[in-house]
C-alpha cells in the first residue's frame, strides 16, 4: 500500500527515568528508534533529564539524532512537551525543572504557568497535550507565550474514537493558530513490555494491577510503532510536521562545557600563577631541608600539562576544601590516582610522597584523554557534613549539588513490588523475599521460588519471575552520591537541574558520575572515611598528631605478620588476615603490596602465588628486558598495581602514555561491556616487534583480563598503606584508646562492638561498663582501661547523655532523673543496660526504682519519702547477658557460649582454641556465633563465615555446592554448627565445611546480630 514509509520523528517519548512509568531503558528508545527508521527521537522524561546522558551516548553510538525536552503538568492541569533547540533554550528547560523540583520533596514537583515564561523566552518549543477535553484558552495561552515555536500534539492510540478526536484537535488548532503534530507519548520500545508498564502504574498508585483498571492503558500502542503503521493512523502533513519540529532542534549535549569556580584566585594572579605559588610554597613545607630535583623536575612537568589544559581551578578548588577541614582540625587525605602527583602533594591534598613511589602521573592527567583529573579525598565520616555545608555555603544553592546514584531494582526489592502488585498474599512475599541472599542474581528465582513453597508453574508465579527478570536493573529513583559534588562558575541549573535530595539541606543534580564523566564534566569528590574519624579520635585521646606516629616499627610489623589486625584499617577481613602471615610484611611498601594483592585485579589476573613463591624465596625472579625490569623490580616481576600494567604497554608495546590510560579505562568495562579485544592484538604486536616471547605477551594479555574485575593503582594503596601503619600502631601501643575511637566511630568496617570490646580484653584492656555516675556520652580510655560511653545505650539521645555528665554528682535514681531532666523512656533504657548499677543495684533493682520515679507526680516528688527499698532478686547471669545484648550489643559479663559449654561438648563441638591446635586434615566439629558472613564476588560463590566463641574466633569456608544445600541453615543460624575438615597453610587454620547444624534453639532470647559483606 505504501512504496515509500513516511520519514518520521518521536517528539513524545518516557523512559524509565520517569520512574514507575516509563518501561524502557532509554538505550533501548533509542536502539530501537534507529533500528525502525525514525530521524530522530525526542527523550521528554517528567521533569527530568536524568536519562538524558544515557540516550546521548547510546544516540552517537547509532547515528540517531537525540533531542532532548521534558514533559511537565502545570498546576492547573495543563500537560505539555518542551524540547531544547539550541544551548540557551536547554539552559530554559534545565532552570524549569530545578524551579519545579525544588518547589517539592523528593520525587514531587511543582509548577505554574508563570514558569513557563523564562523557557518561552530562551526559544524552546513547546507542545500542548491535550487530554479528554481540549482546551481553547489553554492553547490560545500557550500560542501567545509561544508565537513562533508552539504545536498540538496529536496523539493517537487506536481507541475507539480516534476520528473523532483528530476532528476536535483540528478545530482546537484552527481556533488558535497552532499546528498539528503527530507523537506517540511513548512509553516502552516494544510492544512486549506493556506487562511490565501495567505493573509499574500498580506499583506506583500502591495497589494490585487488577485494582489499576481504569488507570492502565487499554493496548500496547504506547510503543514505538513501526513507520508503516504510523501512516495508517495519521495524516501525511502530521508527520511530515514532526520532521519541521525535529529540523529546528540542533542542541547536543556535547554543547555543554564546565566552566570553573574563579572565586579562589585572589586580585592581581591568574589561575596558573596562584597554583604555581601554592605549590611551590607547599613543596618548601613539604621538604624543609631542600626540595629534591627530581620533585622540582615532576612538578614542572605536571604544572606545565595543568595549565596547558586549563585545570588550575580545579586544583585550587579541592586545596580549599583541604584548607577549610584542616582548619577546623578535620582529618582529611586524597587517595586514588591524585597519589600521583606531587602538586598533589605539595599542596596537602596527598599525604604520599610520590618521588618515593614509582608513579604515573598520566594516570592521573593524560593529554590525548583531555578530560577533569579524578580527585578523591576523604574527610572523617561523622565530620564530613561541616565540608558538604562549607561547599554549599561558599558557592551557594545555585552553583553547588552532590551528583546523583541511580538506584536501581534488585532481585529481593523487584520480588517485594511485584508481589504485591500481582496480588501475592504479604506472607507469600516475605517468604521469598526472605529466601533471597544478598548476591543472589536473577538466574537463580525460579529455584528460590520453590524453596520458599510456591509453584514455579504457576501462572502467577510464571508472570512474577517473568516481571522481576524485565525489572532488575530498572531505575527507581535518585539518590545522592557518597560525595561528589559538581561546582560551577555560574548558575548550576543552566547546567543541569538540581532537585532535593532525601536528607535536609542536600541538593542533587540528576546526573550521576558516569553521565558526568561521559560529558567531560567536573566532579570533586568528598567522601567519608570511617577509618579517618578512628584515627583522629584515638590521637586526640593520647595527645599525638599523625606525624607523631614512629615510623617502621618492629613491633608493629610483628602484630600484623600475625594477623592480629581485627579493627585495624584494610587489612581486617578473612581474606587479608589470611594473606599475612603468607606475605609477612616488613616495610611500609610491604603495606601498600598487601593492600592491592588481597584484590580482584591480581587475583583473577594469577599473580597472587607467583608473587609469594618468588618473595619466599621458591621460585627464581627474572625479567625479559630492563625495561620490563624497571616496571617489575618492586613487585618482584610480577604486576600487581594497575600503572605497573599501563607502563608495561608504554615500555614493551610501544604506548604512548594517554594510549596506555585508555587501555586502564578499557580494562575497568570490559567485563561489563567487552571493548578489549583491538588492544590484545596491538599489545601482542607490539611486545613481539620489541623482541618478547610471544608467551610472555599472553601472560601479560591474560594479566590485564584479571585487571579488569579490580585492579588497584599503586598511588591509591599507598595512601590507604598510611592509614593501615597509623591504625595498627595505636592498636599496638594505644589499645585502650584505639577500641573506643573504634566504638566511637561506628558504623564502620568488619567487626561489631562486641568483638571490638572482646579483642581489646584479649589484648589486656580492662573494659569497664556503661555506668551515669563515671561514663561521658563517648567511650573513653581511663588509662590502660576503657570505659563504655552512655552512647552504647542502645535509644538514649545525646541530649540526655549530656545533662547526666552536666548534672553530677548524683545522690539517687530520683535525683538523677530530676537533675538530668530524664524521662521514663531515658530511665528505662538506662535500667535495661545496667547503667544505673551505681545508684541503683541490679538491674531488676534499677527497674522497680525507675519505675517509682516515673510514677511520682511532680509535687510528691519534693516530699521527702522514707519508704523502705523493694528487695528484689538479682537476675541470673543468664538473664544479663542476654539484657547486654538487646541494650548494648555486647557483654562485659562471660561470653554467652561459655554458658553453653557442657552442652556444646557433650555435641561434641570443639572451642576455637582446640581447633586451632588440630592438625591439617583433620575432621572436627565446632559452633560459634556468627557474627560475619562475607562472599567475594571473585570466589566462585564461596562464603567466608566467622564463628565466634568464648576462646576466639573459627574461619569457616564454605564451598558453593553446600552453600546451595544448606542456605537456611548458613544464612538463618545464629549459631551455627559447622562439621569439616582443618586446613592450615603456616598460621592461617581455617575449618572447610561439609555439614551446618543451626543450634539457635539453644540460645533462647539472645539476640544476635551478624554482618554481611560482599
Amino acid at each position: 500500500m505504501f512504496s515509500v514509509l513516511p520519514a518520521y520523528a518521536e517528539l513524545h517519548c518516557l523512559s524509565n527515568f520517569t520512574f514507575l512509568r516509563g518501561a524502557s531503558h532509554p538505550e533501548e528508545l533509542i536502539e530501537r528508534a534507529a533500528a525502525l527508521g525514525y530521524c530522530a527521537l525526542a527523550l521528554t522524561d517528567e521533569c527530568s533529564v536524568a536519562g538524558a546522558v544515557r540516550a546521548h551516548v547510546a544516540a552517537k553510538g547509532c547515528g540517531l539524532k537525540l533531542i532532548v525536552g521534558t514533559e511537565v503538568r502545570l498546576d492547573d492541569g495543563t500537560k505539555l512537551v518542551l524540547l531544547a533547540v539550541d544551548r540557551r533554550s536547554y539552559g530554559g528547560l534545565s532552570s524549569l525543572i530545578t524551579v519545579g523540583r525544588g518547589r517539592s520533596i523528593k520525587g514531587g514537583y511543582a509548577l505554574t504557568r508563570s514558569d513557563l515564561e523564562p523557557v518561552a523566552a530562551s526559544g524552546a518549543l513547546a507542545l500542548l497535550v491535550p487530554e479528554e477535553r481540549p482546551e481553547r484558552v489553554c492553547a490560545r495561552w500557550l500560542a501567545e507565550l509561544f508565537p513562533a515555536g508552539a504545536w498540538i500534539a496529536a496523539e493517537l492510540h487506536c481507541g475507539a474514537n480516534d476520528r473523532r478526536r483528530l476532528a476536535l484537535l483540528g478545530e482546537l488548532a484552527a481556533a488558535s493558530g497552532l499546528r498539528l503534530v503527530a507523537t506517540g507519548d511513548v512509553h516502552m520500545h516494544l510492544r512486549s513490555r506493556k506487562r511490565l508498564q501495567d505493573t509499574l502504574t500498580a506499583i506506583r498508585l500502591g495497589k494490585p494491577v487488577a485494582q489499576c483498571v481504569q488507570a492502565l492503558y487499554p493496548n500496547a500502542e504506547r510503543s514505538l510503532r513501526l513507520r508503516m503503521r504510523l501512516a495508517q493512523l495519521y495524516p501525511p502533513d502530521l508527520l511530515a510536521e514532526t520532521l519541521a519540529v525535529a529540523e529546528r532542534c540542533s542542541f547536543s549535549l556535547d554543547e555543554l562545557r564546565y566552566e570553573y569556580p574563579e572565586e579562589l584566585v585572589p586580585a592581581g594572579e591568574t589561575p596558573a600563577s596562584w597554583l604555581r605559588r601554592l605549590t611551590l610554597e607547599g613543596l618548601a613545607w613539604r621538604f624543609p631541608g631542600g626540595v629534591p630535583d627530581k620533585a622540582r623536575e615532576l612538578v614542572e612537568h605536571e604544572l606545565r600539562l595543568i595549565t596547558e589544559l586549563r585545570y588550575e581551578a580545579f586544583f585550587l578548588t579541592v586545596h580549599d576544601l583541604v584548607r577549610f577541614a584542616r582548619s577546623r582540625k578535620i582529618l582529611c587525605q586524597g587517595r586514588g590516582s591524585a597519589a600521583n602527583s606531587v602538586v598533589c602533594y605539595a599542596l596537602g591534598i596527598t599525604e604520599v610522597d610520590p618521588g618515593r613511589m614509582s608513579m604515573l602521573f598520566e594516570r592521573f592527567v593524560s593529554k590525548e584523554r583531555n578530560e577533569p583529573p579524578d580527585i578523591d579525598v576523604d574527610f572523617e565520616h561523622q565530620r564530613r557534613e561541616e565540608v558538604i555545608q562549607y561547599v554549599y555555603t561558599k558557592y551557594g544553592r545555585g552553583r553547588a549539588a552532590l551528583a546523583a546514584t541511580v538506584i536501581c531494582y534488585r532481585p529481593r526489592s523487584a520480588v517485594r513490588d511485584i508481589g504485591k502488585a500481582l496480588g501475592l498474599a504479604a506472607e507469600q512475599i516475605e517468604r521469598l523475599s526472605r529466601s533471597l541472599a544478598w548476591w543472589d542474581d536473577r538466574s537463580r528465582l525460579p529455584e528460590r521460588v520453590r524453596e520458599a513453597g510456591l509453584d514455579p508453574g504457576g501462572l502467577v508465579v510464571r508472570q512474577l519471575l517473568e516481571l522481576v527478570a524485565a525489572l532488575i536493573g530498572f531505575p527507581r529513583h535518585l539518590s545522592q552520591h557518597v560525595g561528589g559534588f559538581v561546582i560551577s562558575r555560574g548558575p548550576l541549573a543552566e547546567l543541569v537541574p538540581t532537585e532535593n535530595a532525601a536528607m535536609q539541606d542536600r541538593t542533587v543534580i540528576q546526573w550521576d558520575k558516569d553521565d558526568l564523566e561521559a560529558l567531560g564534566l567536573l566532579k570533586v569528590d568528598v567522601l567519608a572515611l570511617g577509618m579517618l574519624s578512628a584515627i583522629r579520635r584515638a590521637l586526640d585521646f593520647v595527645g599525638m598528631r599523625m606525624q607523631d606516629v614512629p615510623a617502621e616499627d618492629p613491633a608493629v610489623y610483628e602484630m600484623i605478620q600475625h594477623a592480629d589486625t581485627i579493627g585495624v584499617f584494610q587489612i581486617e577481613s578473612r581474606a587479608q588476615m589470611s594473606m599475612l602471615p603468607r606475605l609477612r610484611p616488613r616495610n611500609f611498601y610491604d603495606l601498600v603490596i598487601e593492600v592491592a594483592i588481597v584484590r580482584p585485579g591480581p587475583i583473577q589476573g594469577g599473580m597472587v602465588h607467583p608473587y609469594l613463591r618468588r618473595r619466599q624465596g621458591l621460585e627464581p625472579v627474572t625479567y625479559p628486558s630492563e625495561e620490563v625490569k624497571q616496571v617489575l623490580e618492586r613487585t618482584l616481576g610480577v604486576p600487581i598495581f594497575q600503572e605497573q600494567v599501563m607502563q608495561l604497554a608504554m615500555v614493551a608495546a610501544g604506548f604512548s602514555p594517554g594510549e596506555a590510560d585508555q587501555l586502564r579505562r578499557s580494562m575497568a568495562a570490559w567485563r561489563r561491556k567487552g571493548g578489549l579485544e583491538h588492544f590484545e592484538g596491538r599489545l601482542v604486536h607490539g611486545m613481539l616487534k620489541r623482541g618478547y616471547a610471544r608467551e610472555f605477551a599472553q601472560a601479560i594479555y591474560k594479566q590485564i583480563l584479571g585487571f579488569g574485575e579490580y585492579g588497584f593503582p599503586e598511588s591509591h594503596s599507598a595512601s590507604f598503606a598510611l592509614l593501615v601503619y597509623v591504625s595498627a600502631w595505636l592498636k599496638r601501643h594505644q589499645p585502650a584508646a584505639f577500641c573506643a575511637a573504634l566504638l566511637n566511630s561506628q558504623p564502620m568496617g568488619f567487626y561489631a562492638p562486641a568483638q571490638l570490646v572482646q579483642d581489646a580484653q584479649r589484648h589486656g584492656v580492662d573494659v569497664l561498663p556503661v555506668d551515669v555516675v563515671a561514663s561521658d556520652w563517648d567511650c573513653t580510655p581511663e588509662g590502660r582501661a576503657l570505659r563504655l560511653g552512655l552512647r552504647m545505650v542502645s535509644g538514649l539521645a545525646e541530649a540526655a547523655a549530656q545533662r547526666i555528665t552536666a548534672g553530677r554528682p548524683f545522690e539517687s535514681v530520683d535525683d538523677l532523673a530530676q537533675r538530668a531532666a530524664l524521662d521514663r523512656r531515658d530511665l528505662s533504657r538506662l535500667a535495661a543496660a545496667g547503667a544505673l548499677a551505681s545508684l541503683a543495684g541490679h538491674r531488676r533493682q534499677a527497674h522497680w526504682l525507675a519505675a517509682g520515679v516515673e510514677r511520682a507526680p511532680d509535687m510528691l516528688r519534693a516530699m521527702p519519702m522514707h519508704e523502705a527499698p523493694a528487695d528484689l532478686v538479682s537476675p541470673g547471669e543468664g538473664e544479663d547477658i542476654v539484657a547486654d545484648y538487646a541494650s548494648l550489643g555486647l557483654t562485659l559479663r562471660r561470653h554467652p557460649l561459655a554458658l553453653l559449654r557442657d552442652r556444646l561438648t557433650r555435641l561434641k563441638l570443639l572451642t576455637a582454641e582446640r581447633l586451632r591446635a588440630l592438625p591439617h586434615g583433620r575432621v572436627a566439629r565446632a559452633a560459634g556465633l556468627v557474627t560475619c558472613r562475607q562472599r567475594p564476588d571473585t570466589a566462585s560463590g564461596v562464603i567466608f563465615v566467622t564463628l565466634e566463641d568464648e576462646t576466639g574466633c573459627v574461619n569457616v569456608i564454605v564451598w558453593r555446592n553446600l552453600v546451595e544445600r544448606q542456605r537456611r541453615e548458613l544464612l538463618g543460624a545464629h549459631l551455627l554448627g559447622v562439621e569439616g575438615v582443618i586446613e592450615r597453610d603456616g598460621e592461617v587454620v581455617h575449618l572447610v565445611a561439609r555439614r551446618l547444624f543451626d543450634h539457635d534453639s539453644l540460645l533462647g532470647r539472645l539476640a544476635i546480630s551478624s554482618r554481611n559483606f560482599r
